[in-house]
């Protein structure tokens, strides 16, 4: 390790209840250098969760996610980063508004030292460091809140504050704020699909569906998510809705899915295509008849039944592909009467759809699926 590398970078000095702090501007390669993760952590905890008793492994998910949002033409990580560094690393020129961090070696013993990797511990914001790492796309700053000779009773302190006060934002407002967004992507049209099946009077969805994922002032018969909603969608659009959204972003079209991609993706070319209408008509048409098949189970909002609330639309979500195919190929928009047809094969009743029988959760959904299918016959 080369001890006499050093990083140099803007910084100014914060003044809070908590103490003095350091505000600063890292190159993105520069800020992965000086943090390390040890890759055995990787599903373990770091020493000021242990302090706290809780564990917060680090997400392999969430950094894949990270990793190609980083490459994304209008990427952007506004938060900082939150750093410990030990004293010995940290020097600030107030005159310069410059902060230096550099390894230390101990001068009366040589063993304890920190070397440049090991300069930064990660209070917060150990997944975008870790999404960073894939980033080789030119420039790429991120603000960083630096604190020096942060002990790890403070360091858990914080960490608490940040990660276990602070309410998170409700995903089913990401997807609303998509309808802000300039550009086309599966993420807006499913946005405006959940919009105009809530929105319309006649639809099967009319004030059915929470737009902020909260229930709506004035309404009672919410019974779905926006997200719940738009991510049942978006599985039969993309694969990867954050590329798709890249390449609009870039004013190009996605490629056309192949016949065997849309066995999966069965909206996938009308997307592409523009044919958001004819999307929604599939789905509007699609639980019409389902309205239309159980109307009892339907319209009932107490407890104790499912077919409306968030595991039976799942679960016909999921019977809805099969189906579609079954009727017809992908593009074609089958008619309300076609769905019925075939769902009056199921031999259900609307007092059937107990939650006793599909329990709430991913088996019950699991099971409410491959009763579709059977009793359907196309199974």
């Amino acid at each position: 390790m080369n001890m006499s590398k050093q990083l140099v970078f803007p910084c100014i000095k914060i003044t809070q209840p908590i103490g003095t702090f350091f505000l600063g501007s890292i190159r993105a390669k520069d800020l992965c250098e000086i943090t390390w993760v040890d890759v055995r952590r990787i599903k373990g905890e770091r020493g000021f969760e242990t302090y706290l008793g809780i564990q917060r492994p680090l997400s392999s998910r969430r950094v894949r996610e990270l990793s190609k949002y980083v490459h994304s033409p209008d990427a952007c990580f506004p938060t900082a980063v939150i750093l410990a560094v030990p004293g010995d690393c940290a020097t600030y020129n107030e005159a310069k508004g410059t902060m230096t961090l550099a390894p230390y070696v101990d001068p009366e013993d040589p063993l304890q030292k920190v070397d440049y990797d090991q300069i930064a511990k990660v209070i917060d914001g150990q997944h975008r460091i870790e999404g960073l790492r894939a980033f080789d796309d030119g420039e790429f700053d991120i603000n960083v809140s630096i604190f020096v000779d942060m002990d790890i009773a403070d360091q858990a302190y914080l960490f608490s504050t940040v990660n276990l006060a602070q309410t998170k934002v409700n995903r089913s407002l990401v997807y609303d704020l998509f309808e802000l967004a300039r550009t086309r992507s599966p993420q807006r049209t499913c946005h405006e699909i959940a919009v105009a099946l809530d929105k319309h009077e006649a639809s099967p969805f009319y004030q059915r569906i929470k737009r902020l994922g909260v229930a709506t002032e004035g309404r009672f018969n919410e019974t779905i998510n926006q997200a719940t909603f738009v991510q049942a969608v978006m599985a039969y659009i993309s694969e990867d809705p954050l590329s798709d959204r890249n390449l609009y972003l870039q004013k190009n079209l996605p490629p056309l899915a192949s016949s065997n991609e849309l066995q999966r993706l069965i909206f996938r070319n009308m997307f592409i295509q523009e044919k958001d209408l004819e999307i929604t008509d599939v789905i509007w048409n699609f639980f019409d008849a389902v309205k239309a098949r159980w109307p009892e189970a339907w319209k009932f909002y107490g407890k104790g039944l499912m077919l409306n609330k968030t595991n039976g639309f799942r679960g016909f979500m999921r019977f809805l592909r099969p189906a579609y195919l079954y009727l017809g190929p992908p593009g074609y928009v089958p008619q309300m009467e076609n769905f019925h047809d075939l769902l009056k094969r199921i031999d259900l009743k609307d007092e059937e759809f107990t939650i006793n029988t599909f329990s709430p959760g991913t088996s019950g959904e699991s099971l409410l699926f491959q009763t579709l299918k059977q009793k359907s016959g196309i199974g």
